[in-house]
């Protein structure tokens, strides 16, 4: 009975079922990640969609990213955070989406 035991679990291992596990590779669909990652941004960034950064953090996220002189920081109809700042002596508008996407324009 304990050799059948062991049997089974060798079979069930070595099944097809095992490989469920693995990870997939991530999607190329500009829609994911849900958070970006410094070294990863949407190229349709800023998205818009449900945002559920509080204006502390999408201000700390900002000037994580080299941003000084954040002023007029909103949350538009579209869920993106947008304000007037400064990257490296220029001034610029900033935007920040729910996926964490930080883009600018000229100001």
């Amino acid at each position: 009975m304990k050799v059948l035991k062991i049997a089974v679990a060798t079979a069930f291992l070595a099944s097809p079922v095992a490989a469920f596990a693995q990870a997939t590779p991530p999607s190329a669909d500009p829609e994911t990640p849900a958070i970006s990652t410094p070294s990863d941004t949407n190229p349709d960034a800023p998205v818009a969609g449900e945002n559920s950064f509080t204006e502390d953090q999408a201000r700390e996220r900002m000037e994580e990213a080299g941003f000084t002189e954040i002023s007029g920081l909103v949350l538009d109809d579209s869920g993106i955070w947008r304000a007037s700042a400064n990257k490296d002596g220029a001034a610029v508008e900033v935007q920040l989406d729910y996926q964490g996407n930080i883009t600018t324009s000229a100001n």
